[in-house]
């Protein structure tokens, strides 16, 4: 099948069939699958023109929507995380859709960002499984441990299971919000943040995203677990909403520019990132985390050399 947008042909069960695999392994890590997406579309169907960046946008905004959906039906939603989250992001977008169509129009020269963001996530996963990192988020995982033996507690006491609706107790309620900071109750407690500091991090990851065509969730979530010692039980879902939002932005500026996205064959990724999501979230219980992120880190890290290395050479 020949998709004239995007100039690629392949069977129609192929994208689905791949992003299935791929979001099953990567949501089990607890990373999108999107960025393996992208270099799948540039080197195995050769889909190099700036329509991948947009093109690979539609798989967020067709795959998300589920898991939102069930963040807000548990009452999980963080407003405000979310909404300082989009602000930053989308200004990011816009130059980084300058930068991929002004700066990366070159294949050659889109692999070699490519692959520094792979290399990025993937020393980032195999760093996380050194005892050394470990050491350092030992009060991370203390806290998160504290955090949902609370709730569990909680819920427990309401009578609601998870994927309910929870208890007023356990909802995130927004309690104070300035240009300056912001805060929200969780279980009891306030939470704050610096909303600038939040913002211009969403700004940077905004611009990579929109340069590499991902919505940045998977960059921005730990950020706001470890620097700004926000319970990951209450960011989650923001994160997710912001990428949906900005994926959606990101789409709607690339066609402002001129730069239409392949939505057929994004959708049919979308599809398949839909259903192995589901799945990854189902296996994830009977596999070891550990292995995992070490096998995702090795495959990342060896694609992103792979792209670096082709560059020079």
């Amino acid at each position: 099948m020949l998709f004239p947008v995007s100039g690629v042909e392949v069977n129609p069960l192929i994208p689905p069939l791949v992003a299935l695999v791929v979001s099953t392994f990567t949501s089990m890590g607890g990373v999108s699958g999107a960025f393996l997406l992208l270099p799948f579309q540039v080197s195995a169907l050769g889909f190099c023109t700036s329509a991948v960046s947009p093109t690979n946008l539609i798989f967020n905004i067709v795959a998300i929507p589920s898991g939102v959906y069930r963040y807000l039906r548990e009452g999980r939603m963080n407003w405000p995380v979310a909404w300082v989250t989009i602000l930053g992001t989308l200004p990011g977008l816009w130059f980084g859709a300058l930068i991929r169509c002004n700066w990366l129009p070159d294949p050659r020269h889109f692999k070699l960002f490519v692959g520094c963001v792979l290399l990025y996530i993937g020393l980032r996963l195999l760093y996380d499984q050194t005892p050394g990192a470990k050491r350092k988020k030992a009060k991370i995982l203390e806290f998160e441990a504290q955090v949902q033996e609370r709730l569990a507690k909680v819920l427990k006491e309401s009578g609601v299971t998870t994927g309910q609706a929870l208890p007023l107790a356990a909802r995130v309620k927004t309690a104070a919000w300035s240009v300056k900071r912001v805060s929200y109750k969780f279980l009891g407690e306030i939470f704050t943040f610096n909303a600038p500091a939040l913002f211009i991090l969403a700004l940077v990851v905004g611009l990579i995203g929109g340069t590499y065509g991902i919505g940045g969730g998977a960059i921005i979530a730990p950020f706001l677990a470890a620097i700004f010692k926000l319970p990951m039980y209450t960011i989650a879902g923001a994160a997710l909403l912001g990428t949906l939002v900005t994926s959606v932005a990101g789409v709607g500026i690339y066609y402002a520019m001129g730069i239409h996205p392949d939505l057929a064959l994004g959708a049919l990724f979308g599809i398949g990132g839909f259903i192995g999501m589901y799945i990854g979230a189902r296996l994830q219980k009977y596999v070891s985390g550990k292995v995992i992120r070490i096998g995702l880190g090795i495959i990342i890290s060896a694609l992103a050399l792979r792209y670096i290395v082709g560059y020079f050479f």
